[in-house]
């Protein structure tokens, strides 16, 4: 307890500057090396990059590619046929229209009439595949490379190969990450400042029993309700103190370096975040392009795509973009209905925004699921999971547009031609940030680890 007849605020204050002659003249030190130690820094690629941020969707569940971007004209001649051997499942064709879109002719489902405007700037791989097909081994290894150990994250990676552009903000943030999947953004073995920053956005908060209006959840503990920010970098300077001492005396502490680095991370943040998240002074137009109002389903995910877009504009490397509502054992027709209209029109907004102000060219775009969908029919009005064939697109810096790339067979059971898998994928992203997946490596328990283990391949026909 502070001592009475003081405040809080007081005390606080008086404690942060009673640090004495020594600590004041360590400080001043340990400044200077903070500045020169910031593990973010900018940091130079292997070679030429095409890319320089990332704005990866995930699509948890399983989006069914046979219902989106993978048209498959053979379901609809075999319909209610026996698939497979034992005949216990039948063909289902989908229940939408396929159209060619764009000057390319690329396929696209119905269910994206606002993306298909931008089917020339789309390279569809119909040929991905993955290792396994249940939901959190596919997800895991989908965004870390491993489905079997704690691995780094993508983000992870690519932060900690090339640091960020802008010392205020994270490298890697994760937007509405499910609740449970923080390997998802984590940095497993990679010392702690490359981990993701999880942020809520777009979701309603329930404030003393009341539903608020939907919009960006705050962010906790931005400001300090104790001291002002003098005074709090007082107490900062006590504390960074005291874990430096610790630091020199253990010689070897990866999470204590963390803890130094997320301290000063969160300091900073305090002042460039709030205006951030902050839309007011976004136009109605832009808001409404995004689709993004208090009564639109488009508005969680509109939220996220803008909020996205602010903060590659801002200089964050890579930026995971979350949306469930994909796994649909039933209920086909209504559920993946409406999960691409909440998406269908902030994508194409997205896509449209970065384009109108330049950044396109040096974004890289990725949209994909852990696996995708039977072809086959489940609970009457369902489709069950496939990993051996399912569909991922890409846009943006150095990505061929308006093509389709590889293909499932005539039914969409699994791929066939150009299969490309996650380790693939992987690789390509790398690459096209100027990282050579084979280069990007660290040094843990004796060997040195990557990304994409001892596999994967740059998808270089897809490379514009």
């Amino acid at each position: 307890m502070w001592p009475q007849g003081m405040s809080r605020r007081e005390w606080l204050q008086t404690t942060s500057c009673g640090i004495g002659f020594v600590a004041f003249a360590a400080l001043s030190t340990e400044a200077a090396a903070r500045e020169g130690s910031n593990p973010l820094a900018p940091k130079p690629p292997h070679f030429r990059p095409r890319a320089k941020h990332v704005i990866f969707m995930f699509m948890q569940g399983g989006p069914s590619h046979v219902d989106t971007f993978d048209y498959k004209p053979q379901l609809a001649k075999d319909a209610d046929k026996p698939a497979g051997r034992r005949g216990r499942r039948v063909w289902m064709p989908s229940p939408w229209k396929f159209q060619r879109r764009g000057e390319s002719g690329v396929w696209i489902s119905e269910l994206f009439p606002h993306l298909a405007q931008h089917a020339d700037q789309l390279c569809i791989i119909n040929s991905m595949h993955t290792d396994v097909p249940n939901h959190r081994a596919a997800t895991v290894l989908l965004h870390t490379g491993e489905f079997r150990f704690v691995r780094p994250s993508m983000g992870a990676w690519i932060t900690y190969g090339l640091g960020t552009e802008n010392a205020n903000l994270p490298g890697f943030v994760s937007l509405n990450a499910p609740s449970g999947t923080a390997q998802n953004y984590g940095s497993g073995f990679l010392p702690a400042p490359y981990q993701g920053t999880p942020v809520r956005v777009g979701r309603s908060v329930r404030r003393r029993g009341r539903k608020a209006p939907s919009g960006p959840s705050p962010i906790p503990n931005l400001k300090n309700p104790y001291l002002d920010r003098d005074s709090q970098r007082r107490q900062l300077e006590l504390i960074q103190w005291m874990n430096r001492r610790r630091l020199e005396k253990d010689q070897m502490h990866p999470e204590l370096e963390g803890v130094i680095q997320s301290y000063e991370l969160a300091f900073r943040m305090q002042t460039a975040v709030p205006e951030l998240v902050d839309f007011s002074r976004e136009s109605a137009q832009t808001l409404e392009l995004y689709g993004i109002g208090p009564s639109k389903p488009t508005d969680a995910f509109g939220r996220q795509c803008l909020l996205a877009r602010r903060l590659v504009e801002a200089g964050v490397r890579f930026v995971a973009l979350n949306h469930g509502g994909w796994d649909n054992h039933r209920n086909l027709r209504r559920a993946l209905s409406s999960a691409c209209l909440q998406i269908d029109r902030p994508i194409a907004a997205l896509i449209a925004d970065l384009k109108a102000r330049g950044l396109l060219e040096e974004t890289l775009l990725v949209w994909c699921g852990e696996f995708g969908r039977t072809p086959h029919v489940q609970n009457d009005d369902g489709r069950d999971h496939n990993s051996q064939g399912f569909t991922a697109w890409m846009c943006g810096a150095g990505v061929r547009g308006g093509m389709h790339y590889g293909a499932t067979d005539p039914h969409g059971v699994q791929a066939v031609e150009n299969k490309v898998h996650i380790h693939d994928l992987h690789a390509t992203i790398l690459h096209l940030l100027g990282l050579d997946h084979k280069r990007l490596t660290f040094r843990y328990s004796g060997r040195d680890f990557r990304l994409t283990g001892v596999y994967g391949s740059v998808v270089r026909d897809i490379l514009s």
